[in-house]
């Protein structure tokens, strides 16, 4: 067998990276100060043990200089600066990166971190020619005389030039001849935006010509070099110690890089050094952003070693923690070659699951703390967030991960909608799972809920009063996604929890149980007619002792679908499964007494199966549901209007 190497046809590669490796045109301009940015720190780095190359008073920085009538982009440094031989190496060899064969030089891991160097594929440069038509580049090395300069340039056609020039400064000159549909990139207000978006938080300083009204321009004298300043944040808020940075300048940053106008509710700050390694600032709003239920909007803004790489990171955070926003900072996150996606999923999911966790971490602390102003707080998020924390019951397939939000998730119940006791502090809008628990007496045996489209509607439904009467509380489930939260959360701290609307969530005692067998043979002949009037209505009619005020209930089994799922399927154009369910009568309640005496002296009476009906639909409203025929409802309504009103 014979081997080969891969051929390349230069221009074909060369116009492909031009033209395919970016989806923005304007990134260039965060490539090329990321360069910049890595030949100040490589000049910083080699000071260290050659004092001579950068004097004590000396500042590295950054500037560019756009000119409008000349059509071009000047990018400029005084960092390491390019011998001819490296400029022939590095420029002309596509995919040689410098800064990753100087990392390669550093012996010492812990050096090599500290150099701090961005730039490792060696291509960025390349993305000045998506916007320029010719490229020139001017450099002279740190430490070599100055009639060792170089000169580079190339229009990007798979060729370029290189001669010695005399350069006084040391450092490197990137100048772009702006293509004629580029020509923006010329305009001060447009370089200076993307310094804010790609580079605002860079180590040095990125300086830009003054903005000069129309007037000041005549007063400035021929030839006059114009004043610059500094247009780039500098050093990022989030690398400087906890202790150093004020309420007010969290608030600041939080309103200009969120933009929201709003308090942040909290934050959470942290930095974690390891195998991944990153720092995070993020905040919880106190509203709702307006975004809230755009499922693949994700607040958070991904930089790598302080250059902005991408918003709205959907890598970075479960759709259920959508309302957290902020910034994470990485130093050795995967990214491919246009540094625009994610790569490596491994290293990604442990960066997410970190991130995720400490974010509950955090919140449940805010939940269980005994400090008021901690509560009010935590109170607060869940007004506005809960029902998007609850989805993780359904999406979050980390057990560890899902536990944490069972702890947070809250909903309020028949004990926080009841007054609260001579002495007792006023008591919450909404419960959590560990408090219910703590409240549940000792004969209990699960943690009981309800199902409903409202608030309203899940304190009305029929068959709550039983289980109050009992002592049990039950929790109000209300909101679109409990429906799903009831599916998938089947237990907590080893209890079970259990829907009030289906059949196997009787708590009646052994004794209730032994009278209502009793009842049920009282009652047969008048089970059946029902069975029959409702047809195919129901799956069953039977007593029930559940049941304190309300004559009747339904009641489903483990697969049955509810009324509020059987409303969200018809919303969503899907076929409604015919319900199935029991319909439970309470044969201590007058109506249902009285029916039975009547079914008892005139079993023929025409009257009787409306009425079945009419107690059967009711049922259907008091749990929100929607009746099946709503005109014959009424009609019969009308009838019995018509019969008591004499």
């Amino acid at each position: 067998m014979t081997s080969h190497a891969f051929q390349t046809e230069v221009q074909q590669l060369l116009h492909l990276m031009i033209h395919s490796l970016y989806s923005e045109r304007e990134i260039f301009l965060r490539e090329l100060v990321s360069n910049a940015s890595d030949a100040c720190d490589k000049l910083r780095f080699r000071a260290l043990t050659e004092a001579s190359l950068l004097r004590s008073e000396e500042s590295l920085q950054v500037e560019i200089l756009p000119d409008e009538t000349a059509h071009t982009l000047v990018i400029r440094d005084n960092g390491v600066g390019l011998t001819e031989a490296e400029a022939i190496e590095h420029l002309g060899t596509i995919a040689k990166s410098g800064t990753k064969a100087f990392l390669q030089s550093i012996k010492d891991d812990e050096s090599r971190k500290q150099a701090n160097l961005i730039g490792q594929f060696g291509v960025g440069f390349y993305s000045a020619f998506m916007i320029a038509d010719k490229v020139v580049v001017e450099s002279r090395a740190a430490g070599v005389p100055s009639e060792q300069g170089v000169r580079w340039e190339s229009t990007g056609d798979g060729t370029f030039a290189t001669e010695t020039i005399t350069k006084a400064q040391r450092g490197t000159v990137v100048t772009l001849h702006l293509k004629d549909d580029a020509k923006e990139f010329a305009q001060r207000w447009r370089v200076e935006s993307l310094i804010k978006k790609y580079s605002d938080y860079l180590a040095y300083p990125v300086l830009l010509p003054k903005y000069l009204s129309d007037e000041d321009k005549k007063k400035q004298p021929e030839g006059a070099t114009a004043e610059l300043e500094q247009v780039n944040a500098g050093k990022a808020l989030w690398t400087r110690p906890k202790d150093q940075i004020t309420d007010e300048q969290y608030a600041e940053f939080y309103k200009a890089q969120c933009k929201l106008w709003d308090a942040p509710a909290t934050r959470l700050h942290v930095t974690v050094e390891g195998t991944l390694s990153f720092t995070a600032l993020l905040f919880v709003p106190t509203d709702k952003p307006m975004d809230l239920f755009e499922r693949e909007r994700k607040g958070i803004a991904l930089y790598v070693r302080r250059v902005f790489v991408m918003d709205d990171c959907k890598d970075l955070l479960p759709e259920y923690l959508r309302f957290v926003r902020g910034v994470v900072d990485s130093d050795d996150l995967p990214l491919n070659v246009s540094r625009e996606i994610l790569q490596q999923q491994d290293a990604v999911q442990k960066l997410r699951k970190q991130l995720t966790k400490r974010i509950l971490d955090h919140l449940l602390k805010l939940a269980q703390s005994t400090d008021a102003k901690e509560k009010e707080t935590f109170q607060a998020i869940d007004a506005a967030f809960g029902p998007v924390l609850r989805e993780a019951m359904v999406t979050e397939w980390d057990k560890d991960l899902k536990d944490k939000v069972a702890r947070l998730v809250r909903w309020a119940s028949t004990w926080t909608s009841s007054p609260a006791a001579e002495g007792e502090e006023a008591r919450p809008v909404r419960t959590g799972l560990e408090d219910y628990v703590r409240r549940m007496p000792s004969g209990q045996a699960a943690i009981y809920f309800v199902v409903a489209p409202s608030l309203e509607s899940a304190k009305a439904h029929p068959a709550v009063e039983g289980f109050t009467k009992r002592g049990f509380e039950v929790l109000f489930l209300a909101d679109p996604v409990d429906e799903w939260v009831a599916k998938e959360l089947h237990e907590f701290d080893g209890r079970k929890l259990a829907d009030i609307a289906r059949a196997d969530s009787d708590p009646s005692s052994a004794d209730e149980k032994k009278k209502l067998e009793e009842d049920s043979k009282t009652y047969g002949d008048f089970l059946t007619f029902c069975q029959t009037s409702l047809g195919d209505g129901v799956g069953e009619v039977r007593l029930s002792s559940r049941l304190a005020g309300a004559p009747c209930v339904l009641v489903g089994d483990g697969n049955a679908a509810s009324s509020q799922m059987e409303e969200m399927m018809r919303r969503m154009g899907r076929e409604v499964p015919k319900p199935k369910r029991t319909l439970e009568l309470n044969p201590n309640h007058p109506l249902v007494q009285r029916l039975r005496e009547h079914h008892v002296s005139k079993a023929d009476d025409a009257q009787l199966p409306g009425w079945i009906a009419t107690l059967r639909d009711q049922a259907v409203l008091a749990e929100g549901g929607r009746i099946a025929d709503p005109a014959a409802f009424a009609s019969r309504v009308q009838a019995l209007l018509l019969a008591a009103v004499k």
